[in-house]
């Protein structure tokens, strides 16, 4: 019979296993991972769904799963969307488009 100490424990595993989602890009992250059989790089693509367009991004994960004689669906993936300047997330705007009007000298 487990002790009280072991069934914690074991708990504690079992808890670790679950997916803790708070936000939509998080589960379009894990989607992203779980269509393309990449779950040890869910962070990146949870990361890719929060900064660039998360619909576009899952839209290319499905259409690379359903291809045939892609060995590396994650590896296609990141070429595919590193192509596709609608996927990514807009490069920082120089800083003159930020600055405030009410400091300019003149």
């Amino acid at each position: 019979m487990p002790t009280v100490r072991e069934k914690y424990i074991a708990e504690l595993a079992r808890r670790a296993k679950e997916s803790h989602i708070y936000r939509n890009y998080q589960l379009v992250g894990l989607e992203i991972a779980d269509i393309l059989h990449d779950r040890p790089h869910k962070a990146l693509y949870i990361k890719l769904a929060k900064e660039g367009n998360a619909r576009r991004l899952l839209a290319i994960a499905k259409d690379i799963a359903e291809r045939k004689g892609v060995k590396n669906l994650g590896a296609y993936f990141m070429r595919v969307i590193t192509e596709q300047p609608s996927c990514r997330a807009p490069r920082d705007i120089s800083k003159k488009s930020h600055q405030d009007p009410s400091r300019s000298s003149g």
